[in-house]
């Protein structure tokens, strides 16, 4: 077990399951698809009682990527599955790096959760200052993580990447500046990227189908940074969002949503304020969501929020998955049997790691259009292709995009960062 001093006082602990050398940013052997993580780490927090945890699923080049959540109940197998996913992602979208996975199980509306935060990037810091790139999950937003990096001495939470740069401060100013780039709306490029992409993917299915946007339906289950931008960019090109769930409930309307309106009544925690909807908007259950009569679900909030008990409830064309680890592996199979397909998290919610790695490496800019206009191509392919293997051979989307992360992948050399 390996302690690390606590700053505030107290001993946080660090319990290292798997400890292997940490290497260096050096050549190294292809990629190769890994049933077990490389590594797991446990922090104790002695104050509150939190639990945190880090798995690294794939490490190449040195470097793994992957955000890190806050959440009442988040369990080791949890950030398992997810670092998983985000290695899926990587060699999906073909970036130089790994997959990992920050978890913390604390209430993120508790008072004290951001000193939890910050004491678990403390003990993280070796992970952090070298190997980890993090970036915003559920219950922990991207202005939030910057900030106690801020107070760390790592300045932003891409700084295990940026410190390679050839020039860091350079790279930490097109860092944020792509982050905090304004688009229409009045939302921030950083914050919107992601649910654009799934609304892309979601675009590209009725696509997929000869459907335009106008006659296609769909409902989302979540609207904070991911889901929120999904309804918006898909309401923008016409599609009828005609149910959203947030924690509080399920929002309906036939005729459509006006998302925007809606948006601009959420809080902090994403969640829309009741006491000043529009008018028309039926009030359901939180779970109804699920079962509405649409063409597309995206599952936006919670992981395994598809389980088997509810999957037969699902009446969607598609699911795509929004939020990470959506739908559990026996649900999927449920739905597939059912002749209904997942677009997994991770091709349709990747479109925030691989910008945020162009961004990075000098492949977009501050410029949104730059970023919309890439993402926008690449998720349109990808779903395409996805969709057509479903179609003709009857192969689920997971089992393609998997055959896309299990190829032979480039070899990991240094990562050249401008």
């Amino acid at each position: 077990m390996t302690t690390m001093q606590n700053p505030a006082g107290g001993t946080p602990q660090v319990t290292a399951q798997t400890v292997p050398t940490i290497p260096a940013a050096v050549a190294a052997p292809p990629a190769i698809r890994r049933s077990e993580p490389y590594m797991r780490l446990q922090w104790n927090d002695s104050q509150t009682g939190a639990v945190g945890y880090l798995v690294v699923h794939t490490l190449r080049a040195g470097l793994a990527t992957g955000g890190t959540r806050m959440r009442a109940g988040c369990t080791l197998t949890e950030v398992e599955d997810l670092a998983r996913g985000m290695a899926n992602k990587t060699a999906t979208f073909d970036l130089p790096i790994g997959g990992a996975k920050g978890g913390i199980d604390f209430d993120p509306k508790d008072p004290r959760a951001v000193d939890v935060l910050q004491r678990f990037c403390e003990a993280m810091r070796p992970w952090l200052d070298a190997h980890w790139v993090t970036a915003e999950d559920l219950g922990v937003p991207q202005h939030l993580i910057d900030e106690v990096f801020e107070k760390l001495g790592l300045g932003q939470s891409y700084h295990a990447a940026i410190r390679r740069a050839d020039d860091p401060a350079a790279t930490l100013e097109r860092v944020r500046n792509g982050l905090n780039a304004a688009v229409e709306g009045g939302f921030l490029l950083g914050d919107v990227i992601g649910g654009y992409g799934v609304a892309h993917a979601c675009l590209a299915a009725a696509v997929s189908w000869g459907r335009p946007p106008a006659e296609t339906t769909a409902a989302i289950q979540g609207v904070g940074t991911m889901g929120g931008a999904a309804a918006y960019y898909l309401h923008e090109a016409g599609m009828k969002v005609t149910t959203v769930a947030d924690a509080a409930g399920t929002l309906h309307c036939a005729a459509g949503l006006d998302i925007p309106a809606l948006l601009d009544l959420r809080d902090g925690y994403g969640e829309i304020d009741r006491t000043r909807l529009p008018e028309g908007i039926e009030q359901l259950p939180r779970n109804a969501v699920l079962s509405a009569d649409v063409d597309i679900l995206v599952p936006a909030a919670i992981s395994y929020a598809i389980t088997p008990d509810n999957s037969y409830d699902v009446r969607a064309r598609v699911i795509v998955e929004a939020a990470n680890a959506a739908t559990t592996p026996e649900a999927e199979a449920m739905l597939a049997a059912r002749g209904v397909p997942v677009l997994p998290d991770f091709v349709a919610n990747a479109g925030a790691v691989a910008w945020a790695w162009w961004l990075l490496l000098g492949e977009v800019d501050d410029n949104p259009e730059n970023s919309f206009d890439r993402l926008r191509t690449v998720m349109h392919s990808k779903v395409a292709q996805l969709l057509a293997v479903w179609t003709e051979e009857g192969v689920t989307p997971r089992e393609t995009g998997h055959t896309w992360a299990d190829g032979p992948a480039p070899v990991a050399g240094p990562v050249a960062i401008p």
